[in-house]
């Protein structure tokens, strides 16, 4: 066996019937033709069936903010699991979700002061949209419903979230999806700011094409704007200079909601608690999850300023003020999670450990600026997107190859098209920082 071969998982190990099991965004024939496993975690790392240790270079799927199976937050899901597994929202209520939700909302940048309770990203996305679209009912201006989205935005795989969203493969199985929806160009822009550090310098007139949009449907038609603060899954990309602030100064003209998709920038990822604090831009509404739990029990939540949440209370009692909610709002194991891991990120200072590291990752991230193939690097935080230039005819294949590299010499990056990106826990020590790029580089340098 050559120190570049992968050791085979024993037969004994691997489950009996890969095929039943459709698996989320992954080639499936290639994966059960080469099953790559995990059965267990800690701190940093994930374990194979044989024993093979993986440093999580992307903390899951940017979401474990705080490490793997942090001992405080499984005593608190296996505390929960034996006094309330489930307790329905719906007319009833138990206390850790009115603990959970005032917590979180004290967290929250600005007046954004009231919370909704999802299951994941995915449905945060949907229930922002859905709100948006409510309040402006409430207010009689019925005619505002058409939404607006980004190119290369991601908004989870619902029927709204991918509608606003803007990555091609995601939308073009589905057909045509919401009507009455539109799309502000995306911001990456290589020509002008490949290798930037933290925030590229050009690109903030990219927000006055919602003037444009404006111009084409009329305002009084438009409900909501929703963006990523840093874009994710197309391969971080943070926003120009001045773009957010732009954007949310079109919106206030307009009479526009401004809805955030914090589902990966918030809890720390940017070093400070949400991108709204970072960039000093405050939305009207704004979804979140991941890191809402550490990952460790799905959830997802929506936040909403006073002003959207009182107009959709409404000055008397008509009864269901918003219909939409899930069985699982507010679950018990989620929200005991939740507490958790607030109390984690406070006591332990991971926020401000994320902002600490932050230097150092991105000169780390930045020395692959001459690594094989590399033709960009970007940056913001604890997140990272290394993006390499693709093969004719096969864009994709490049970083898939090199994930997979990354894989056998144990460490996990998270592959989007031909970029690869990090995002590792606030735990992360610099030596372990320094292991994940140095796999990258070897990777890359290994793959043509």
């Amino acid at each position: 066996m050559t120190a570049h071969t992968k050791p085979p998982i024993p037969q004994a190990q691997i489950p009996n019937d890969l095929d039943a099991y459709w698996m989320p965004f992954t080639p499936n024939k290639r994966f059960k033709a080469e099953p790559r496993f995990v059965d267990r975690a800690e701190g940093m790392y994930y374990f194979t069936p044989d024993g093979r240790k993986l440093l999580d270079g992307a903390s899951g799927l940017w979401c474990v903010s705080a490490g793997h199976c942090h001992p405080r937050i499984v005593e608190a899901i296996q505390r929960q699991a034996g006094e309330l597994g489930y307790a329905t929202n719906f007319n009833m209520g138990h206390p850790k979700a009115f603990e959970f939700a005032s917590r979180l909302a004290s967290l929250l940048p600005g007046d954004i002061d009231h919370v909704f309770f999802t299951n994941s990203g995915s449905e945060s996305a949907d229930t922002a949209l859905k709100i948006a679209l409510a309040y402006h009912r409430a207010r009689g201006n019925s005619s505002k419903t058409r939404l607006i989205g980004r190119e290369k935005g991601y908004h989870g795989v619902g029927f709204g979230g991918i509608s606003v969203g803007g990555i091609v493969s995601n939308r073009k199985q589905f057909g045509t999806l919401l009507a009455g929806v539109d799309h502000l160009p995306h911001t990456h822009d290589l020509a002008r700011n490949a290798f930037s550090r933290g925030q590229p310098e050009h690109g903030a007139e990219l927000a006055d094409a919602l003037e444009g949009l404006v111009a084409l449907h009329d305002a009084s038609t438009i409900a909501a704007v929703i963006v990523e603060p840093v874009a994710g899954s197309a391969g971080v990309l943070p926003p120009p200079k001045g773009y957010l602030e732009r954007l949310r100064a079109i919106c206030d003209k307009h009479d526009i909601l401004l809805i955030f998709d914090e589902v990966i920038t918030g809890f720390g990822r940017l070093g400070a608690s949400f991108a709204g604090e970072k960039f000093g831009v405050l939305p009207d509404i704004m979804g979140m999850a991941k890191g809402l739990t550490n990952a460790s029990v799905p959830m997802g939540a929506v936040g909403v300023r006073g002003h959207v949440y009182d107009t959709l209370m409404g000055d008397e009692d008509l009864g269901v003020e918003l219909f939409h909610g899930y069985t699982y709002s507010g679950h018990p194991l989620a929200c005991a999670a939740g507490l958790a891991t607030l109390d984690v990120y406070r006591d332990e200072g991971l926020f401000e450990r994320s902002a600490e590291l932050s230097p150092l990752f991105e000169d780390l991230i930045h020395s692959l600026k001459d690594a094989r193939h590399v033709i960009d690097v970007r940056n913001m935080g604890l997140m990272a997107g290394v993006e390499m230039a693709s093969r004719p005819g096969a864009p994709g294949a490049r970083g898939q190859e090199v994930f997979k590299r990354m894989y056998d010499l144990g460490v996990l990056g998270r592959v989007t098209g031909d970029t690869i990106a990090f995002s590792p826990a606030f735990i992360a020590q610099p030596a372990q920082l320094e292991t994940m790029v140095a796999a990258a580089r070897q990777a890359m340098s290994e793959v043509d």
